[in-house]
């Protein structure tokens, strides 16, 4: 199975999205944004917030590389910059000082604040990223990032489908204990991601030294 799809990074993507686009976090701020409308325009603002979403990470996913190797940007440079933001998201959903979007006059809101940048915020983005130079082309390694990618962004689309049956069955004190929990998980990804950068750097100099 693993020659056609690394299990591990597929896990490990999953997860490092689930935490970072916190799909119980947004129900609070998509139902607050969403307040006074219809069902169906609900329902047209949760897919459309998360096709946009989708749209930004491939992008990124794939010709973020390209961009990289032209401002001349190293995968441990990238590292540690995506560590020391993750960490930032992390300190933001632990200590509740993320500030929550407001709406915009003559904005569709499924696109500015939902589809980004809430879903597809710069956490994402990095990690997103970090994950295509690590698979170097490799094909189990792809699969695996087009798969988690896909499948956090379903997630995402039930979440905020049935936000309203979510927000009911976990509460405010649910939906904030789920919170809590992700910006621990995050902020554990963000010191690995700062520690593997750190090591990195040490092997070029290394390299480079000898």
């Amino acid at each position: 199975m693993n020659s056609v799809i690394n299990l591990g990074l597929l896990s490990e993507v999953v997860v490092t999205l689930f935490v970072i686009m916190d799909p119980p976090g947004t129900v609070p701020v998509f139902i607050s944004l969403t307040a006074g409308q219809s069902r169906a325009v609900r329902k047209k603002a949760a897919w459309q917030a998360v096709l946009v979403a989708f749209g930004v990470i491939v992008v990124f996913a794939a010709f973020g590389q390209q961009i990289l190797h032209h401002l001349g940007i190293t995968l441990p440079a990238l590292q540690c910059a995506g560590g020391l933001l993750l960490l930032l998201i992390a300190l933001q959903l632990l200590t509740d000082t993320a500030e929550d979007p407001v709406q915009t006059k003559n904005v569709n809101i499924a696109f500015v604040p939902l589809g980004t940048p809430l879903l597809a915020g710069p956490g994402a983005i990095v990690a997103t990223m970090v994950f295509v130079q690590r698979a170097n082309g490799s094909l189990p390694d792809v699969v695996a990032i087009s798969v988690g990618i896909i499948a956090i962004h379903l997630v995402m689309w039930l979440t905020l489908r049935f936000s309203g049956v979510i927000m009911r069955i976990l509460g405010e004190n649910g939906v904030l204990l789920v919170t809590r929990i992700a910006g621990l998980l995050l902020s554990a990804i963000a010191v690995q991601l700062v520690a593997d950068a750190v090591t990195a750097f040490i092997d070029q100099h290394g390299i480079k030294a000898g």
